[in-house]
């Protein structure tokens, strides 16, 4: 057979397919639930983020059954969503009222000051920035995102050095971005990504998930070998898991309310 023909024959490979379906909840609320249909998935999957409830379906599984498995977990979709709904004291950033912003563990005293151009900067009193009058709110969230960014990397460029030693190499790059579920990841080819949100929670927890990950590139696996790699680096990770299981879900809400344009 040509390879012309073996091309023309193969199967086209399956892409994720997405929609939004409405599920009735008690006392007759409605939510809206993101279905996904992921090749990769082996199982049906239900979860709730800061972005609402997902359920992902196996390429072969049938809606029917993704409508079922909806209905069996509408309990306990209810009290994740209500978790959600009682983080007190998360908002969006309004120019001139927001009067704190979350750094590092703490929720530090915010200063507004007309500016020409869009700045924040820590200062000693806390944070200031600088906003021009007719500044948009997409100009803010970019502002404040390159703000955090920058405070994120000069925690890692303090840490990092530390912790090279021993490592076969360093990461290929480091990125920030606002992840979902995770905290860190790091790919085959050494890019190791962290969480954005972990700038907002204190320090040591950020350095713990720094220092896991570039445990993988030792071990990329979480055997015990890994854990001992990572005890030896860093032996107070168990209480910054425990600081996550306790805080983890009200950080990653408290910055995606802060750069969401909703």
């Amino acid at each position: 057979m040509s390879s012309l023909l073996r091309r023309l024959i193969a199967r086209t490979p399956r892409s994720v397919e997405r929609d939004t379906i409405t599920l009735e909840l008690d006392g007759g609320r409605t939510l809206d639930v993101q279905r996904v249909r992921d090749p990769r998935a082996k199982r049906l999957k239900l979860s709730v983020d800061e972005r609402g409830a997902r359920l992902t379906l196996p390429w072969r599984a049938s809606l029917v059954s993704g409508d079922r498995f909806l209905q069996q977990h509408r309990d306990w979709l209810g009290e994740q969503l209500a978790r959600y709904a009682t983080d007190d004291g998360i908002a969006a950033l309004v120019p001139g009222a927001t009067a704190r912003l979350p750094l590092r563990g703490e929720e530090l005293p915010l200063h507004w000051h007309e500016g020409r151009f869009a700045r924040i900067a820590r200062q000693d009193e806390g944070i200031r920035i600088d906003l021009p009058q007719r500044a948009s709110a997409a100009t803010l969230r970019r502002t404040l995102r390159a703000f955090y960014e920058a405070e994120a990397r000069a925690d890692i460029g303090r840490w990092l050095p530390t912790y090279l030693a021993g490592l076969p190499r360093a990461p290929r790059q480091i990125r920030l971005k606002v992840m979902s579920s995770q905290w860190g990841s790091l790919t085959p080819d050494g890019t190791l990504t962290l969480d954005l949100a972990l700038v907002l929670g204190r320090s040591s927890a950020f350095e713990y998930v720094l220092v896991h990950e570039l445990c993988h590139l030792l071990q990329a696996n979480h055997s015990p070998a890994f854990w001992r790699e990572v005890e030896a680096r860093f032996p107070t990770w168990r209480d910054e898991r425990t600081y996550f299981h306790a805080e983890g879900r009200r950080l990653k809400s408290h910055l995606h309310r802060l750069l969401s344009d909703d």
